[in-house]
């Protein structure tokens, strides 16, 4: 499971023009869900970036996690996460995880992070326009088989 982290000053998501979702202060992910994937790397997933100490503190030091600055989290559905670019110039999707069980993963995901911090989604699977305003910038990529 990969999950594509930005701190973001706000961000939201539109699915045929209509705004579905919105969050302010916190965390935008881009979730790409991948053959193998399981319970043990949402938790994986969710324990990390709920501790992720990327937020300054008074100093201007990485030193605050999502929860001690009361974000929120808007997660997108991103099978492209997936891609393998390895051979010739049209990227290969068959690393990512077939649909069905991707929505049961991704949900589970929301869940388990909607526990932790406030938590909002996009539609899984919709062709969706994301605004961001990405706050450092501020861009981590987390796979749950490094952790």
């Amino acid at each position: 499971m990969i999950a594509l982290i930005q701190r973001v000053k706000n961000s939201w998501v539109k699915v045929d023009n209509k705004e579905v979702a919105k969050i302010n202060k916190g965390f935008n992910i881009l979730l790409g869900i991948m053959q193998g994937d399981n319970e043990e790397d949402i938790n994986k997933l969710v324990k990390k970036i709920v501790n992720m100490r990327i937020f300054p503190n008074e100093q201007g030091k990485f030193d605050k996690s999502i929860k001690d600055i009361n974000g929120e989290i808007l997660v997108i559905s991103q099978f492209t996460l997936a891609a393998n670019i390895k051979k010739g110039n049209r990227p290969s999707f068959s690393d990512a995880m077939n649909p069905n069980k991707a929505k049961e993963l991704y949900e589970a995901f929301i869940e388990k992070l909607q526990a932790e911090v406030p938590t909002k989604a996009g539609i899984f699977g919709a062709n969706m326009e994301v605004g961001i305003i990405n706050d450092g910038p501020v861009t981590i990529i987390a796979d749950s088989k490094l952790l």
